[in-house]
């Protein structure tokens, strides 16, 4: 059975949530941020509600801040709880998330918990991601939210575009051989290395699309039923627990085409 609870380096605690499943990976990574010296700790996506997770959370140190990566529920839900619980403000790059502080902005700097967190936007999994970025003497490290999966490929979802998303993995490569701690799967060795892998398999899966609409004789679409005969041709064998997901990764696809 996985631990619960594990470090993450000298700075981050990875607290797993009880929320299995495959969009979710083996749970939600609830990211705790704490320099040895300090009093305090960060929280980055508290995850679902559920008590038992919170209590392993508050477990690693008192709270003075709360962030959040995105509005999905498996990272938010916990937040006002949190809140509540805490007193510790909470932040997030969307207005409507935000308790007692203001929105987070690309850029600033983060005095928190003893440590500078970087904030950068990462719009494209949700317009609203954003990712972490963390430096001491071990090195640097990125939380990546559902940006960057510590296994798999993330899903376009909602309010996220194609275009936004590889403007997003190239800003992130940019920033070379560095940590990745995602709010899935398991620790990444190099930020750059699953950047190119990442976009050469969305580059690959965009020339499937475009080869499955020639097959198919559509035009690129973002109609449900061009959306459905594309996954039928691309994801022959998606099952059908994650088919609503290879429907929005297609219709992303195809959103980008027909824009192009």
């Amino acid at each position: 059975m996985t631990d619960r609870t594990d470090r993450w380096g000298s700075l981050v605690t990875r607290v797993l949530a009880p929320n299995p499943g495959p969009m979710t990976l083996d749970g939600t990574n609830t990211l705790v941020i704490r320099h040895p010296s300090s009093p305090s700790a960060v929280v980055v996506d508290p995850g679902p509600a559920d008590d038992a997770h919170l209590d392993r959370v508050l477990a690693v140190g008192p709270v003075e801040l709360i962030l959040l990566t995105h509005h999905h529920l498996d990272h938010v839900e916990a937040a006002t709880a949190l809140h509540e619980r805490t007193g510790a403000p909470v932040r997030a790059a969307d207005r409507a998330l935000v308790a007692e502080a203001e929105p987070l902005a690309d850029g600033e700097a983060i005095e928190a918990g003893g440590c500078r967190i970087e904030v950068l936007a990462t719009p494209g999994h949700t317009a609203d991601s954003v990712c972490f970025v963390l430096r001491d003497d071990e090195g640097t490290s990125v939380l990546t939210g559902d940006t960057i999966l510590g296994r798999g490929t993330t899903v376009i979802a909602d309010t996220g575009t194609l275009g936004d998303y590889l403007g997003t993995l190239e800003r992130l490569r940019a920033l070379g051989d560095v940590t990745v701690l995602p709010a899935h799967g398991e620790r990444l060795p190099s930020l750059r290395a699953i950047c190119d892998e990442l976009l050469a398999h969305r580059r690959a899966r965009l020339d499937e699309i475009e080869a499955a609409l020639r097959t198919l004789g559509r035009a690129a679409s973002a109609d449900d039923d061009t959306v459905s005969a594309v996954v039928d041709v691309v994801y022959p064998e998606v099952d059908g627990r994650i088919r609503f997901a290879a429907e929005a990764s297609a219709r992303a696809q195809l959103e980008y085409l027909s824009d192009a």
